[in-house]
């Protein structure tokens, strides 16, 4: 029972980052079709990105992972293929 309370604000918080996607997200939204490419120079976007490492370690050590990557999107980065 411990670990499914534990468990609530990971869930909580996935399920704002699945409705950003669905809704305002560039990468994943109906927003798509004006960026054919993509537009996060990243791959996977940093919404992905965040999803997947939230869930894969939890909301505080993959919200600073999350964090980490994001403060890398900037201009003079590069981007690339980047695995949470």
């Amino acid at each position: 029972m411990w670990k499914s309370i534990v468990e609530v604000p990971r869930y909580a918080v996935l399920l704002v980052i699945k409705l950003y996607q669905k809704t305002l997200s560039p990468d994943h939204s109906f927003w798509r079709c004006f960026f054919p490419n993509g537009y996060c120079k990243f791959f996977p976007s940093c919404s992905q990105y965040t999803y997947c490492a939230i869930k894969k370690y939890g909301v505080i050590k993959g919200g600073l992972r999350a964090m980490k990557r994001i403060a890398r999107c900037n201009p003079w980065n590069c981007g690339g293929v980047d695995v949470p």
